[in-house]
């Protein structure tokens, strides 16, 4: 037992349990004793490539790193055109009701319905960018954006066209919003990752907080619809950079190339056990690290060898692609995994505790922000402060600020905790440590709910300047993104293997709450008599009550680890 952590009964090592020098998060040196494997030479001390790349010259992971770098950033740029979408109508909520001769609660269900979209299409893009690549789902995305940005430009009085373009815009929005990240795992070896993963997360969420900033004065000077055709014209302009410049990412790899997949169990443990052979076998890697082909590969691996060495007349090394080759939707299966059993796979996950606490720890904040900013014009666009669409655009900087008050917060303290956890617990690494991070999310974010919700009232009685219910606000939205990386970061270490299904629960998860909170916003806000507090008392005491769920994970979790290592949930509902 490690600082609070029970360890498992029946297990010598549970997955994800790591000596720190061991850790796959870490760079690893090749003076660390592991030899005959590719290397980036570029700084004083080479660090082995994880995972490793293979003689391939189209294994994205042998390209210039310039070339990998400028992919990521024509995605992120896309991406925050895409995810812009989802918020841009937040200072506008007055404009489109008096223009649509709608509720409040209507305008609110355009947002809700583009969320519904981006969850429903995320649950099947994600399977398919598995299968078939994701260059065809970023190109098709960038061209449904345009059509549909134009579609709901071009909508008039028509209140149902623009709710139809607002689904397939998030529809549209999904590829980036589901794969961004997931594409940096494709492009970069571990040590590479951090500061890349960083910037997509930066663009994906900041992006669309910063949105409603410019919504606002670009409704009040060109009118609303001009939001859109913007948002068309951008992507338009996306789109030829993704289509010549961001070939497939998505590499079929050895497994045995996959060092930061490897797992070690002792067999012995699994002896007296009836479960041995499933639980013994189903990891489906080697036990030890088999040494990669020798070379001298630098942080840009070229190309090393015409042939393997190893696999000569069983893998031959193709030629590498020419740029027409390259401009292909499809390359080729990923995977011989089946579609449906890739598609339903995450749902199982639903009920193991740890995948229902990441989801439960990110989902319900975002929900809360996405309930702050459907109701936020009732209180700013009315008495006593009668703001007009720009005023109410620029009060989402307080957001935008938190939001990058909570990336700086969430990068400062996630390495820092779990290296410091570890030196105290010996130099072994618990994903558990992780689970730390959700003491800053629960101070900020419970923090802000509360505050929101008395300040807010108060506004409207003069209590309380206009900052003050902002400055809530903002420690929400901090909270929020802490806790999108402490479950993202939990489910990675402690579940590596199965973070894909993980990330496409978390996605369903907050974008179908958020959708279902917008049918409901307006209504509870009506059954409390406009008033914010009581209700936001209470999505704030859900909020804690969650935040303690934090507790029993971190006591039980490796335990958790454990049983689920041996009773393979997946395999159970045979989708394995």
């Amino acid at each position: 037992m490690g600082l609070g952590i029970l360890d498992d009964k029946y297990m010598d090592h549970v997955p994800g349990t790591t000596r720190y020098f061991d850790d796959p998060d870490r760079p690893q040196y090749a003076a660390d004793g592991m030899q005959g494997l590719k290397c980036d030479t570029s700084g004083p001390v080479p660090i082995i490539l994880v995972p490793q790349p293979s003689d391939d010259p189209n294994d994205p992971l042998n390209w210039p790193l310039w070339k990998r770098d400028l992919i990521t950033f024509i995605l992120s740029l896309t991406a925050i055109f895409g995810t812009a979408l989802g918020p841009i109508l937040a200072a506008n909520t007055v404009t489109l009701s008096i223009w649509f001769a709608v509720e409040f609660s209507r305008v609110a269900m355009l947002t809700g319905y583009f969320l519904l979209g981006v969850g429903v299409a995320g649950f099947i893009f994600v399977p398919s960018g598995r299968i078939w690549g994701k260059r065809h789902l970023f190109v098709g995305g960038t061209v449904l954006l345009v059509v549909t940005s134009v579609w709901g430009g071009a909508s008039g009085k028509n209140y149902t066209s623009l709710l139809w373009s607002r689904i397939f815009q998030g529809i549209a929005t999904a590829p980036f919003e589901s794969l961004v990240n997931a594409a940096v795992g494709d492009l970069y070896c571990v040590h590479q990752r951090g500061i890349r993963m960083a910037f997509t997360n930066l663009a994906v969420f900041g992006g669309a907080f910063f949105t409603p900033i410019l919504v606002g004065k670009i409704t009040h000077t060109i009118y609303w619809w001009w939001t859109f055709y913007l948002v068309a014209i951008f992507c338009a302009l996306s789109l030829p950079a993704i289509f010549f410049f961001c070939p497939e990412m998505a590499y079929r790899r050895e497994t045995s190339l996959n060092l930061d997949l490897l797992a070690t169990e002792n067999p012995a443990t699994f002896k007296h056990m009836d479960n041995d052979k499933d639980g013994h076998e189903k990891s489906g890697v080697s036990n030890t690290p088999t040494a990669a082909q020798d070379s001298s590969a630098t942080g840009e691996p070229t190309e090393v060898n015409r042939t393997s060495e190893t696999h000569d007349a069983v893998y031959p090394i193709p030629p590498k692609k020419t740029f027409r080759q390259s401009l292909a939707l499809f390359d080729g299966r990923k995977t011989d995994e089946s579609f449906w059993k890739l598609l339903l796979r995450p749902l199982p996950l639903f009920i193991q505790p740890a995948f229902l606490w990441a989801c439960l720890i990110q989902g319900l904040l975002i929900g809360w922000t996405v309930f702050i900013g459907v109701i936020m014009a009732q209180f700013f666009l009315a008495t006593p402060l009668w703001w007009d669409e720009v005023n109410t655009g620029y009060a989402y900087t307080a957001a935008f600020i938190g939001a990058i008050l909570g990336f700086v917060i969430a990068g400062a303290l996630s390495d820092w905790s779990a290296r410091y956890m570890t030196k105290l617990n010996g130099g072994v690494y618990e994903p558990e440590f992780r689970i730390v991070l959700v003491i800053p999310q629960m101070i900020l974010g419970c923090a802000g709910l509360f505050g929101w919700g008395i300040t807010v009232d108060g506004l409207l009685h003069s209590e309380y300047p206009y900052p003050v219910p902002l400055t809530f606000f903002a420690l929400e939205v901090a909270g929020m993104v802490i806790g999108a990386v402490a479950s993202s970061l939990y489910i990675v270490d402690a579940y590596r293997d199965l973070a894909i299904e993980g990330f496409t629960c978390m996605i369903i998860f907050k974008n179908i709450f958020s959708f279902a909170l917008t049918f409901k916003a307006f209504d509870w806000l009506v059954a409390n008599r406009s008033k914010a507090a009581p209700l936001f008392n209470a999505l704030g005491a859900v909020q804690l009550a969650v935040c303690f769920s934090s507790i029993p994970l971190y006591i039980y979790g490796k335990r958790l680890r454990g049983y689920f290592y041996r009773h393979d949930l997946l395999a159970k509902f045979g989708l394995r």
